[in-house]
């Protein structure tokens, strides 16, 4: 979703605007729920969705990825699925060079089509809120600094269903660079007490090729784009500047000529995430660098006896 989220969605508590906005928050959340249908479920594969009910910037892609990989590791042959986007251009890239790839304006027909090429198991990157599939496994992302923002529905807040929902799920999994996750996992546990937390770090994976004594300006349009900061800075990066896209950004001449602009008054190299490099294959991107990331998880076994047992149900 391109979107440049309201700073007030991410106060740690509800603002006048948010307030302002309840009445439509409800009104929202009734009309989901007429419109709420019969799930569609199947034997013929196994379906898992990493997905988020805080709106952008949860890292469903990074884990998505990883999830493909362990499976890849145990002889499990997966795919993934992603609705089309025409602005989601960047996440269908590199899912495609993590694996197979069924994109389609409806994820049912993609899955469809990944069961007649006879895969075990399909992983859907986004699609928690699709009631037409019943998945055999979500998990629910969250971005560790943003967490649940103002705590409120959109378009009062980020949330695109109540927190207190998460009773209705059995898979969390808190994505960051290892901020504080006590209270968050507290929070999570008196709604569910039965609830399996998971939690991972990104790890830049081509950092010995930046010169840590040089200076480097950061742009990005992702949703998480603070994290990414931070990830640079926790490898001693000397960040003199960034600026902020909204998420899924499409970077006109201006943008990227404001970029160029705004490293040279720094004297500062370039840096930008995988994502955004891709979006700008129609600029010369010979003064743009990119970040490599990997998402490390800190229980992997745990994950993966999960997965596999999963895909040993009939």
């Amino acid at each position: 979703m391109k979107l440049k989220k309201p700073k007030f969605w991410d106060y740690k508590k509800p603002s006048f605007f948010s307030y302002l906005l309840l009445p439509f928050s409800i009104i929202i959340g009734l009309i989901t729920k007429i419109k709420s249908k019969p799930k569609f479920s199947n034997s013929k594969i196994k379906t898992i969705c990493v997905g988020n009910i805080y709106i952008g910037g949860t890292g469903k892609t990074s884990l998505a990825i990883k999830i493909k990989e362990i499976l890849d590791k145990n002889d499990v042959k997966a795919c993934f699925i992603k609705k089309f986007y025409p602005n989601q251009t960047d996440e269908q890239k590199l899912l495609s060079k993590s694996g197979t790839l069924f994109s389609d304006l409806k994820r049912i027909t993609a899955l469809d089509k990944a069961i007649s090429k006879h895969f075990e198991v399909a992983i859907f990157d986004d699609g928690l809120q699709d009631k037409s599939i019943k998945y055999d496994m979500e998990i629910v992302c969250f971005n560790n600094i943003n967490w649940i923002g103002n705590g409120l529905t959109l378009p009062s807040g980020p949330l695109r269903e109540s927190i207190n929902n998460l009773k209705f799920y059995e898979n969390v999994f808190l994505n960051g660079n290892e901020e504080s996750l006590f209270a968050i996992k507290d929070q999570i546990k008196k709604i569910n007490p039965n609830m399996n937390i998971n939690s991972g770090k990104y790890t830049p994976l081509n950092i010995n090729e930046f010169d840590k004594n040089k200076s480097y300006m950061v742009f990005s349009g992702i949703g998480n784009h603070k994290t990414f900061v931070e990830m640079l800075k926790n490898n001693n990066l000397k960040i003199v500047s960034d600026l902020e896209y909204p998420d899924h950004y499409q970077y006109s001449k201006k943008d990227f000529d404001e970029i160029i602009i705004n490293a040279k008054k720094y004297n500062a190299r370039i840096i930008t995430t995988e994502k955004d490099y891709l979006r700008l294959e129609n600029f010369s991107r010979n003064e743009i660098l990119y970040i490599k990331s990997s998402l490390n998880i800190s229980d992997e076994k745990s994950l993966t006896n999960k997965l596999l047992k999963l895909n040993e149900k009939n």
